[in-house]
């Protein structure tokens, strides 16, 4: 790739992870490079194992065992900065084709950082870098920024029936 671009996948419908996992999965049978980052998640989902089964794909949580309903802790906030270091030098390094910022939205809406922390790393990133951002809450000033942006409508979902997240389908 010449020059890498910046995909956003947002709104309240399912599969915002899911389409960058896809995305993800074609990218590495492609035979590039994928770094997943997934903020505000330390939960298990089965996503984890995807580097036990696919070449060129790493994945790293920068979350505690539990997500953010109400205020965050210092340690959500701590946890989401150490993230937010660790993806901005790998949008620098350029050891990866693409680099997946996971629930990235969530984490500026809920202030572990900035719109403005964001935007500077996107700035400084590797030209040839894919940069794709998951999330609901996506902020203006990222949705200017980006080449692509997709929203995830939801129309009709089974949670509403009470059915909870499901291994494999949506953990």
């Amino acid at each position: 790739m010449d020059k890498g671009q910046i995909q956003i996948y947002t709104g309240n419908g399912k599969g915002k992870t899911t389409a960058a996992l896809g995305l993800s999965l074609r990218a590495v049978c492609a035979g590039k490079k994928v770094y997943f980052g997934q903020f505000i998640k330390g939960m298990e989902y089965s996503e984890l194992k995807a580097a036990n089964y696919l070449p060129n794909f790493e994945i790293h949580q920068f979350g505690r065992n539990c997500f953010i309903f109400n205020d965050p802790a210092k340690e959500d906030i701590l946890a989401a900065g150490k993230g937010l270091k660790t993806v901005g030098d790998v949008l620098k390094n350029k050891s990866y084709d693409i680099v997946v910022l996971d629930e990235l939205n969530v984490a500026i809406y809920y202030k572990l950082f900035s719109t403005e922390e964001v935007i500077r790393i996107l700035e400084e990133r590797a030209e040839n870098i894919e940069v794709i951002i998951t999330g609901r809450y996506a902020p203006q000033e990222l949705i200017d920024m980006a080449d692509l942006v997709t929203e995830m409508k939801e129309i009709k979902h089974y949670y509403r029936k009470g059915i909870q997240a499901r291994k494999g389908i949506e953990s």
